[in-house]
């Protein structure tokens, strides 16, 4: 039983009407000869930090064109009307993206729209860890950074790959194997930061809520990581601008795949309502013996009807009937949301010799497949605590950009801007890039807009009047770019 992928087909010539000048990125840049003024604020020489939203990340990898659009260089091009330096930024050696280390693949290749849904593109993965690139960058943002990354000494060594204490983007660009990414960007003197203040949600969140929950207050936690990181640059660097964090759970990853896609005709329902007799008995027995409550046998109850159902998962947040022989099981409910990349493996047989082994039906989908109402809840209420934090860090006079609220504006409303219409919709929406959580080029340019807007407001500068469209950006890149 094969479930197709769950996207809607058009005309591919809407994805990218509008392309980026892959030669020369300066061509996206407004007119230089505008007059833009620095204000209060020093670009001279402009670096950022983060992890993949500042680094460009975008359809599911790091690849070169989305580097070079990127927010931190898009705004860097409009800073250097206001007296900015030039904006180096370590690219990959390619459009096909992905990393390797020592010849194995680490990440693997971007995805692009092939008419139908997301396709991986053509190609190779070449850009290998090892083979530096020495830095520092003046984007010093890279995939996967957590808060507390962004101040760990020897994040950059090779040697550490292996135990999972460096991140290979890094080690490519990093200084030395003792580097820091902080250390780096304070080697370059700058007279202006962004900061997006790590990927520790997005990681969580996007591999389904798997392992504990964020840590917010250990000593390697995010609130040491932030504190430590914007305590060190307010002390030595005269500007700035801070982000705070998005839902992903707000994002196209989490709802594009309908938490009932799971199709059956009545006979093929009516066999498993009967596979689930002995496990729904069970249920019964454990509610009239006070194991759980009415509602949760309910909840837990797997009931299956011709139509669309929801999908067979496991939930850890259920009591624990294992003594009784009984897994954490349930079908997904409206309030869960189901993992944009989990969608290719529902209906799937994983071993052929058991053509009744489904997942999501009789085999039920894993904790990377989705994202509980119950872990949800979690996140959210994290992610409160979290922003309400990063708020009280942002060093006295710098920006505080709401990058949290531009992303709940593109779930719900929608944003209107240069003529185009910005949804959370997956591929058609123009915000978001393949991978549901990461935006596309013009995404990226949304952003460093609405960012600019911000630091405008803190600095009296006019970064917003230099006439960026983000028309000039593209939501696509096609195969073999």
């Amino acid at each position: 039983m094969k479930i197709k992928y769950l996207l809607l087909s058009v005309f591919m010539l809407a994805l990218w009407s509008c392309e980026t000048d892959m030669e020369n990125p300066d061509a996206n840049y407004p007119d230089p000869y505008l007059e833009i003024d620095s204000g209060d604020a020093d670009f001279s020489t402009y670096v950022s930090m983060g992890g993949g939203l500042a680094a460009g990340w975008s359809d599911g990898s790091l690849f070169m064109a989305g580097q070079m659009n990127s927010f931190p260089n898009i705004m860097a091009g409009v800073m250097s009307m206001a007296g900015g330096g030039e904006f180096s930024q370590a690219y990959v050696n390619d459009n096909v993206g992905g990393i390797l280390v020592g010849g194995v693949e680490f990440w693997g290749k971007r995805q692009y729209f092939d008419g139908a849904g997301p396709s991986v593109v053509s190609g190779n993965v070449s850009t290998e860890a090892t083979s530096t690139i020495p830095g520092p960058y003046n984007n010093m943002a890279f995939p996967f950074v957590n808060a507390i990354h962004m101040v760990a000494p020897g994040y950059g060594s090779a040697a550490g790959l292996s135990q999972g204490l460096a991140n290979p983007w890094y080690v490519r660009a990093a200084s030395s194997g003792n580097a820091s990414i902080i250390g780096d960007a304070l080697a370059q003197q700058p007279t202006f930061v962004s900061v997006i203040p790590g990927d520790d949600f997005s990681a969580w969140a996007l591999f389904g809520g798997q392992g504990p929950e964020v840590d917010l207050t250990s000593a390697t936690g995010m609130f040491a990581g932030v504190g430590a990181t914007l305590q060190t640059l307010g002390a030595s660097v005269p500007g700035g601008v801070v982000t705070n964090l998005p839902d992903p759970s707000n994002t196209a990853t989490f709802n594009t795949v309908p938490y009932n896609s799971i199709p059956l005709d009545q006979a093929t329902a009516d066999m498993l309502n009967g596979a689930f007799m002995v496990y729904n008995g069970g249920l019964i027995a454990a509610a009239a013996f006070g194991l759980i409550t009415a509602d949760e046998a309910s909840a837990r109850t797997i009931v299956w009807a011709a139509g669309n159902n929801p999908i067979l998962m496991q939930d850890e947040y259920l009591t624990d009937l294992s003594a009784l022989g009984l897994p954490p099981l349930r079908q997904t409910a409206a309030d869960d949301k189901v993992n944009l990349f989990a969608a290719p493996f529902l209906g799937q047989t994983p071993d052929p010799s058991n053509p009744m082994g489904i997942i999501g039906i009789t085999i039920p989908a894993n904790d990377f497949a989705i994202l509980s109402s119950n872990e949800i809840a979690t996140l959210q209420s994290q992610l409160a605590t979290a922003n309400g934090a990063i708020a009280g860090l942002v060093p006295d006079g710098w920006a505080l950009f709401d990058l949290h609220g531009l992303y709940n504006e593109i779930a719900t409303t929608g944003i209107y801007e240069d003529e185009f219409n910005m949804t959370g919709d997956l591929v058609f929406g123009g915000f978001f890039g393949l991978d549901g959580y990461f935006p596309t080029s013009r995404g990226y340019a949304l952003i460093a807009k609405r960012m600019m807007e911000a630091i405008d407001a803190s600095y009296g500068s006019n970064l917003s009047d230099a006439g960026l469209d983000i028309g000039d950006y593209p939501t696509n890149y096609p195969d073999g770019i």
